[in-house]
C-alpha cells in the first residue's frame, strides 16, 4: 500500500513550529467500548499536528465503521497515509501508520519482528519542511523487555545507516515503563533526554510508554499530554504532543 491524500504545506509550518504527535488508537475503541473512528478523527483535530505517527490501527476490508480506519481517518483529515502494518491478522491488517501534511519524499519499512512474538515495525520516511530534509522514524515496540532490546537494536542501526546530519525524530509506543531500562537510556545518549509525560491508561495516567526524541535536541520546544474530556474517553492510552522549532532544526 502506497501513501495516499494530500500534501500541502501547513501553516504551522509556515509561522516557524511543527506540531508532531504519537497516539495509540487502540483500534478507534474507547473505554465506552465503542469503536469510534469519527472520534478520533477529532481528537487529531484537536491536536492540529502536521504529523501523527498512530499505533495500533485496525484496517481490516469492509464497509463498516470499524473498516479502513487509516483511509477514513487520511481522508477526513485530509493528510497522506502512510501505512506500516506489520500485524496481519484473518480479517485483515493491523498495525503502525503515519499521517502528514508535509510533502514526502521517500518511504522506508523497517522489520522489527523478534522471534514467536507478534511482528511489528517501524516506518521511516524522509519529509520536506520548507525546503529541508526532516526523518521521521514511528515505530510500535513489543511487551517483553528481551523483545524491545533486540527491536532498538536493530532500530539504532536503521538509524545509524542514514545521515547524521539529517534532524531527525524518533517517537511512538516504546512499552518501556521502567526508567532505567537499556532502550531509554541509549535513546537518551543518542537524541537528548526529553520530557516523558505519562499518558496511559487515559482514565488514570501513570506510564510514559509513548516518547518521542528530536534531534537537535534544541529544536524540541515542549512536549505535553494531550487531556481532555475526549481523550480521556476516545482510546485506552492520551496522545503525546511535541512542538519544534523549524528554524533551529537546521540550525
Amino acid at each position: 500500500m502506497s501513501s495516499t491524500g494530500h500534501t500541502h504545506e501547513p501553516t504551522a509550518v509556515r509561522n516557524g513550529r511543527l506540531a508532531i504527535a504519537s497516539y495509540n488508537l487502540h483500534s478507534c475503541v474507547g473505554l465506552d467500548r465503542r469503536c469510534s473512528p469519527a472520534r478520533i478523527a477529532q481528537v487529531l483535530r484537536e491536536l492540529d499536528c502536521d504529523i501523527y505517527a498512530l499505533q495500533e490501527v485496525d484496517n481490516q476490508p469492509g464497509t463498516h465503521e470499524e473498516s479502513m480506519q487509516l483511509e477514513y481517518l487520511a481522508k477526513t483529515m485530509e493528510m497522506s497515509s502512510i501505512p506500516g502494518l506489520r500485524i496481519v491478522r484473518h480479517t485483515g491488517e493491523y498495525g503502525n501508520a503515519l499521517l502528514t501534511r508535509l510533502p514526502i519524499k521517500d518511504i522506508r519499512r523497517h522489520d522489527l519482528s523478534y522471534s514467536w512474538c507478534e511482528p511489528r515495525g517501524a516506518i521511516d520516511v524522509e519529509l520536506d519542511v520548507n525546503g529541508q530534509s526532516l526523518r521521521v522514524i514511528a515505530t510500535h515496540l513489543g511487551l517483553r523487555r528481551s523483545e524491545r532490546r533486540f527491536q532498538w537494536r536493530r532500530l539504532m542501526v536503521a538509524i545509524a545507516e542514514g545521515s547524521m546530519e539529517m534532524p531527525t525524530i524518533v517517537l511512538g509506543d516504546m512499552n518501556e515503563w521502567y526508567r532505567g531500562a537499556r532502550t531509554l537510556r541509549e535513546a537518551h545518549d543518542a537524541f537528548g533526554e526529553p520530557p516523558s509525560p505519562v499518558a496511559f491508561p487515559s482514565f488514570a495516567p501513570m506510564l510514559a510508554l509513548s516518547r518521542i526524541w528530536v534531534r537537535p535536541r534544541t529544536a524540541l520546544e515542549s512536549i505535553v499530554v494531550h487531556r481532555t474530556e475526549l481523550t480521556r474517553k476516545a482510546s485506552d492510552h492520551l496522545p503525546l504532543k511535541a512542538t519544534l522549532d523549524v528554524a533551529k532544526l537546521h540550525a
